[in-house]
């Protein structure tokens, strides 16, 4: 029987550490256009375990564009310096009461029907003004004596015939500009005096509707608008 000892191949395409894998530390390996077994890496597609630097562990960093014909999955999505958004569906925004989001430009909020696009809400940058098909505010019926009213009311209909005080909400709880409609409902109220009062003397912080305490509604099915300034309430 014959003895063999030991051999060496010597192969031309291995070459250095004779693994067949090149390319810079915790680059992603890939095979070149020339095939074969060589494999080689790219500082701009790497696998970072954390440990060497400051990023979390298991971190996968790509420099350049990443296509993606299927789906993207992800438990949390962070996206910066974005110009154009296009989605279809269901959007939502927000998880949590302060939360803030902010737009610069105009804003259009469309309804389709029979292949035709309507505007419901038209906010416009260059104009500085907002247009809306139609509009409606929230509404509470005041059926009962006094009523303090609610920084969320808009239009308040009086239906309780008897004398009706309503409260306001401190001016500048609800800033310049914020405004409030009051309709006396009812069309006969049997005694003279059971009218409406709308009264800014409850909340402490002194402030007035038209220069004073309160503002009577003195015909039945009368009705007023108000605005605030910040400290006062003013009736339109």
């Amino acid at each position: 029987m014959a003895n063999f000892g030991w051999a060496y191949v010597d192969c031309d395409e291995i070459t250095g550490d004779h693994s067949g894998s090149f390319g810079p530390a915790y680059s992603l390996q890939f095979v070149t256009e020339s095939g074969g077994a060589r494999t080689t890496g790219s500082i701009h597609l790497t696998f970072r375990t954390g440990s060497p630097t400051q990023l979390m562990g298991a971190t996968l960093m790509l420099t350049g564009t990443l296509a993606v014909s299927g789906t993207i999955s992800a438990s949390h999505y962070e996206i910066h310096n974005i110009a154009t958004i296009d989605s279809t569906g269901s959007t939502y925004f927000g998880n949590s009461n302060d939360d803030r989001h902010i737009r610069t430009g105009s804003l259009t909020v469309l309804s389709k029907s029979g292949g035709l696009s309507k505007y419901i809400l038209s906010a416009s940058n260059p104009e500085g003004r907002v247009w809306v098909r139609g509009f409606g505010g929230n509404y509470k019926n005041v059926s009962s004596s006094p009523y303090w009213a609610l920084k969320d009311d808009y239009i308040m209909g009086v239906s309780n015939a008897n004398d009706t005080t309503i409260y306001l909400p401190s001016a500048s709880l609800l800033l310049a500009g914020a405004t409030l409609i009051i309709k006396d409902q009812v069309a006969s109220r049997p005694p003279s005096n059971n009218r409406v009062r709308i009264s800014a003397s409850s909340t402490p912080g002194g402030f007035q509707v038209d220069n004073s305490s309160h503002y009577t509604l003195q015909d039945p099915m009368g009705s007023i608008t108000l605005y605030s300034n910040g400290s006062h309430w003013f009736v339109v």
